[in-house]
């Protein structure tokens, strides 16, 4: 099953993908997708509806995040061998972690805002996972249980600020639009293998990224259980699992940075595509 919520920012309503493909409203029948929707009961009760007689969208229509209610984004550095050369940094031992603000969410096809000040902003397209249940020091065998389903992101990042400043990476991770997200959930049941999902990018029609996440060096089974040692995840929660070679900081011979006007397309196999313009934010 695939989910969705359009409309205008901030007034997202739920949504549906039928079998055919054509984008339906489900919002007389749930209000929205957001943690409480997430359960495995709602969701297959969501599953039971004929959803070709639901209303279509109109061709068009804006698509959001298509979680609501994220109460964090906790992300996954360094998860691909090639990327971490191509940043020239060793291999981590165990999973290395930073955050994304949630006010960095946005749509799959809304602008890029390139923030004041901002000289290197970058792109990682990246396998997200979405939590359905609660998630504390769980073991690796029952982590996949714990997800909802699984979206198609853009981690992207401002190098300068993450690398060059001192401190935190999250600086250069979480401005507003940051972290475009969708178009659409899809949900576990559809998506039985999350370590091998293909991924790319391409930058004004120039592929870029192009990877597989059976890549990782830490599958998907593995980062849920590490990341629930030290903080609990709650429905809603938001996990990005790395992006491969290919970012603009590692392109030669000299990194390649975002700049206004510049489009970005990136997609996964079965999470769909994304198409990002960037703007003077």
């Amino acid at each position: 099953m695939k989910l969705i919520r359009h409309g205008a920012p901030g007034h997202e309503r739920a949504g549906i993908v039928d079998a055919h493909g054509t984008l339906r409203d489900v919002s007389m029948l749930v209000p929205d997708i957001g943690p409480a929707q997430l359960a495995p009961r709602t969701l297959a009760a969501l599953a039971t509806i004929d959803a070709t007689r639901l209303p279509e969208l109109a061709p068009g229509t804006r698509l959001g995040c298509p979680v609501s209610g994220v109460g964090k984004i906790v992300c996954v550095g360094l998860n691909y061998a090639d990327h971490a050369r191509e940043a020239g940094l060793a291999l981590p031992a165990e999973p290395v972690l930073f955050m994304k603000a949630a006010s960095s969410l946005c749509g799959p096809h809304d602008q890029v805002r390139i923030p004041p000040g901002a000289r290197k902003v970058d792109w990682e397209v990246e396998l997200g996972l979405v939590i359905g249940t609660r998630m504390q020091s769980v073991l690796e065998a029952d982590a996949l249980a714990h997800v909802a389903g699984y979206v198609l992101a853009n981690d992207v990042s401002e190098r300068a600020w993450q690398m060059e400043r001192g401190g935190q990476w999250d600086k250069g991770k979480g401005a507003d639009t940051f972290a475009p997200v969708g178009p659409w959930l899809v949900t576990a049941d559809e998506l039985p293998d999350p370590n091998a999902i293909d991924l790319w990018l391409e930058v004004n029609g120039q592929r870029m990224q192009s990877g597989n996440t059976s890549d990782f060096i830490f599958g998907v089974p593995t980062v849920l259980a590490y990341i629930s040692q030290f903080m609990t995840l709650e429905p809603g929660d938001l996990v990005l699992t790395g992006t491969p070679a290919g970012v603009g900081l590692g392109q030669k011979p000299e990194p390649r940075f975002l700049r206004a006007g510049d489009e970005m397309r990136l997609g996964a196999s079965g999470l769909g595509e994304q198409h990002l313009v960037c703007v003077a934010g």
